[in-house]
C-alpha cells in the first residue's frame, strides 16, 4: 500500500500546516520575543540559613543546596578525599565528620541526604 492512498485525506491538513508554518516564519520575521530563562530563585537554587556546623564549613549563614554541594565537592577534590580504588567513597577528614554525623567513610550519593539537616 503506498503512502499516497494512506494520506489522501490529509493533503489539506499538510497544506493549513504548510500556511501556518509560513507565516510563523513571516511574524517572527518582525518582533519575536525572546524566550525567558527558566528562574533559579526557588527550590534547591533558594537561598536559606543554614546550621552552625555548616556555616562553619561553608564560612556563610545562609547558602543554596547547589552551592552547599559544589563547596562540599570542591573541599573533597582538594584534599583529594575520594578513595582511589573506589571514586564513590569519600574519605572524611576532622572538618567533613562535622557535617557528615561524624562518619569515616560517605558514599558520594549520600552527600545530598547527609547535607539535608543542616538546612533549616
Amino acid at each position: 500500500m503506498s503512502s499516497s492512498t494512506v494520506f489522501r485525506g490529509c493533503q489539506a491538513l499538510m497544506a493549513a500546516a504548510k500556511a501556518a508554518r509560513a507565516s510563523v516564519a513571516t511574524s517572527s520575521e518582525v518582533a519575536a520575543p525572546k524566550p525567558r530563562a527558566p528562574s533559579r530563585s526557588g527550590g534547591i537554587f533558594k537561598v536559606t540559613p543554614v546550621s552552625p556546623a555548616m556555616s562553619k564549613f561553608l564560612g556563610v549563614s545562609e547558602a543554596s543546596r547547589t552551592d552547599a554541594v559544589k563547596k562540599v565537592w570542591e573541599y573533597i577534590k582538594l584534599r583529594n578525599l575520594q578513595n582511589p580504588t573506589n571514586k564513590r567513597e569519600i574519605r572524611c577528614d576532622e572538618k567533613l565528620k562535622t557535617i557528615f554525623d561524624g562518619k569515616d567513610m560517605v558514599g558520594f550519593l549520600e552527600i545530598g541526604k547527609l547535607l539535608s539537616p543542616h538546612f533549616v
